[in-house]
């Protein structure tokens, strides 16, 4: 960080991103409470949620571990786990026969329809205090 970075920040500064940054943390503990309430890992639910925002033909083993920032045995370890849960199935790609691509189950999605909803309203419910937090660092 350069010196006259670090001399323009002043007490607002401080009190915004220490405010921040304990919204965030309010926030993932929220996300990993409703994980938990449907049996899921945080890892697991944000595993599911990664594989269903990419792009078709992206979800891969390797795509899922930098989403989720694990080192590729670490994502391979946690999709063994879902596929073992009934939640993700493996199909080899049509391109590259060594590459398997990762598909939500039925059940996966419907975990993932209710899990995203109750988050999608809780960031709503926090979009104007993060607005207010973003101004006061503008």
């Amino acid at each position: 960080m350069s010196k006259s970075s670090s001399s323009s920040l002043n007490d607002a500064d401080y009190v915004a991103l220490a405010s921040f940054r304990h919204e965030i943390r309010k926030f993932l503990a929220f996300s990993e409470a409703r994980a938990g309430d449907v049996g899921l890992t945080p890892q697991q639910h944000q595993a599911l949620l990664a594989i269903r925002a990419a792009q078709p033909e992206q979800a891969t083993v390797g795509y899922v571990a930098d989403r989720l920032i694990l080192k590729p045995h670490s994502a391979s370890g946690l999709l063994d786990r879902l596929e073992m849960l009934g939640l993700i199935m493996r199909q080899v790609a049509q391109d590259d026969r060594r590459r398997s691509l990762l598909l939500l189950t039925d059940k996966a999605r419907d975990l993932l329809h209710a899990l995203s909803t109750a988050h999608r309203d809780e960031i709503r419910r926090l979009r104007p205090m993060l607005t207010d937090i973003f101004e006061m660092l503008g």
